[in-house]
This record gives structure tokens, sequence and C-alpha cells, in this order.
């Protein structure tokens, strides 16, 4: 118990004023909170602010819609909500609940709680040594389809769930996911699978605690049937920042983006997701939150004639 109420007397002291944009903000984020978001000791004050905002967010987008949104206007982690004051944020998240500003500070009170309590109930190693859980804070895709072969680059940040988080499974995004998939990590592990496209951490991760690494997945041959392409998360997501080369010459005539959709969705684009334009380099730049495991996040095409 002295865990948990150390944090939360330090996350009240955080939101004052500036929250995470504060000055000096290695003397505003206290022991606790430190040992919470993974700052070390020497962090510069942006590595500081980065881990501090990434852990909130991620303990955040396991609360329900009205306190994820206080503890995101709470701390100025909002972009929107990066206010000076701390009563100019809690009016910013009334105006945009429909709430008074009382009920506000009350749902910060509410949600502060239940941070400490996610952060401190953070499960053991499991003593057979088997992979646990994590989350996934920030994913940034970028698939080029202007080359002999199209190549999806991948950027990863995820969080473990438990202590001595050792080995991830790779889900390939749709459709280049299949046995001739080329495959090769670029910085943050090695591929000890193939088959079941494993992915061995240089060290353990223990819960709470970030990580970050960068996949590049090529199929064996262009497809230009292949006309779709999404993210079907087998973890949670709090991020997807996606972005799409057609190319000048390619650019398809319409695209569709699918949000949270079925998988069997993308056979029928007219009939799902919204139309989205396409830039003038023939590119679209998309950002998904909070993607809920199983469905499918991502883009569908139609295949100029």
């Amino acid at each position: 118990m002295n865990g948990y109420a150390d944090l939360v007397r330090e996350l009240k002291s955080l939101r004052k004023g500036r929250g995470v944009l504060a000055g000096r903000i290695g003397d505003r984020v206290g022991p606790s909170l430190r040992a919470t978001c993974g700052v070390a000791e020497g962090d510069a004050p942006g590595a500081i602010r980065r881990k501090v905002s990434d852990r909130l967010s991620e303990l955040a987008g396991r609360l329900p819609a009205d306190l994820r949104l206080a503890t995101l206007a709470a701390f100025a982690i909002d972009d929107e909500a990066r206010l000076p004051l701390y009563q100019d944020r809690v009016y910013w998240a009334a105006v945009r609940m429909d709430r008074d500003p009382r009920t506000v500070r009350r749902r910060v009170d509410e949600a502060i709680n239940h941070l400490a309590e996610l952060a401190v109930d953070v499960p053991r190693s499991r003593p057979d040594g088997l992979p646990g859980g994590w989350r996934t804070t920030e994913l940034h895709a970028v698939l080029t389809l202007d080359r002999p072969r199209p190549e999806v680059i991948e950027r990863h940040r995820v969080v473990a769930d438990r202590d001595g988080l050792r080995e991830l499974a790779l889900t390939p995004p749709l459709p280049l996911d299949g046995p001739d998939l080329d495959v090769r990590v670029l910085y943050g592990g090695t591929l000890v699978d193939r088959a079941t496209r494993t992915l061995a951490l240089p060290s353990p991760v223990d819960g709470g605690r970030s990580h970050d690494f960068a996949i590049r997945f090529r199929p064996p041959v262009a497809d230009a049937s292949r006309s779709y392409f999404v993210h079907v998360p087998q973890h949670p997501v709090d991020l997807l920042d996606l972005r799409v080369r057609f190319g000048g010459t390619s650019t398809p005539p319409r695209v569709w983006v699918l949000h949270g959709a079925h998988r069997h969705d993308g056979a029928d684009p007219a009939g799902h997701g919204h139309r989205h334009p396409v830039d003038q380099a023939g590119e679209i730049h998309l950002r998904f939150r909070h993607l809920t495991p199983g469905l499918a996040y991502g883009v569908r095409w139609e295949v100029p004639g």
C-alpha cells in the first residue's frame, strides 16, 4: 500500500501547473513514478517526458473513456489539452465531457487512484518461464507500393505486463502474411523462429518497462490484385500511425479507411469504411487509437483500370 499511496501523491503533484510539460521535469517526477515509468538516472528531460507520457497513456487506455480523457487532460498529454494551468485543462475536459469542472476534478482524482492501482498490480513472472503479455503503445508503419516489391517498415514500442518478458510473437499485416514472407529485424531483437515469427528480446523486460524494435516485411512477389492493407492486432495497441505510399503514377482512384472492421469487411470496400483522399505525392497518412484486438485497421483501395 505504501507504493500505491506514494504513487497517488506523486501523480497529484505532477498534474499541477503544466503537467508533463513542466520545467525541470526531473524534479517533478518522484521515485515511485520513476519506477513505474522506467525513468533511469541520467535521462534527459525529453526522455523523461516521453516515458511518463507513454506509461500514463498506456495505463489510461485500460480505463473507461471518461477517465481516460480526464487523465490525458490532467497531465497535458493530449495535444489539444497542452494548456499552461491545470484549471484550464479541467475546463477543456469539462467542455468535451459536457460536465461541470467540479465533476471533472472528481474524475481526475478517480482516474489517478485507478492509475496507481494498475501500476502497482503488475503480475509477477510465471515459474514456467513462458512468455507473458504485453501491449503496444506505439506502432508506426510505412507501406511503399511504388517499387517492384511492396515493402513494410514497422517501428514498435511495447510495454510488458509482467516481469521477465523475453519473447514476442510478431503479427504481420494482411495480406503480407504467408510462409514465403521475407521478415527482417532492423533492430531490437533476434528472429529465432521463422515459422512462428518469434522475436527474442536482447534482455528480459520487466513489467511496466518499454522496449523498441523495428521489422521489415517483404512479400516474395508483387501482387497487383491485393488491394488492401490492414493490421489485425492480437494484443492491445494504443496508437497505430500508418502511412501508405502509392506513388504518383499508380495512385488509386478511390481509397477507403477501415477502422475496427471485421476481417471479411475488406472484401467489399464500397460497403465498409469511409473515403479518404490521397495527397499529390500519392500518399495517405492515418492514425488509429486504442485498437481492439481481433479487429482490422487500415485501408482498402480500388485498383486502377
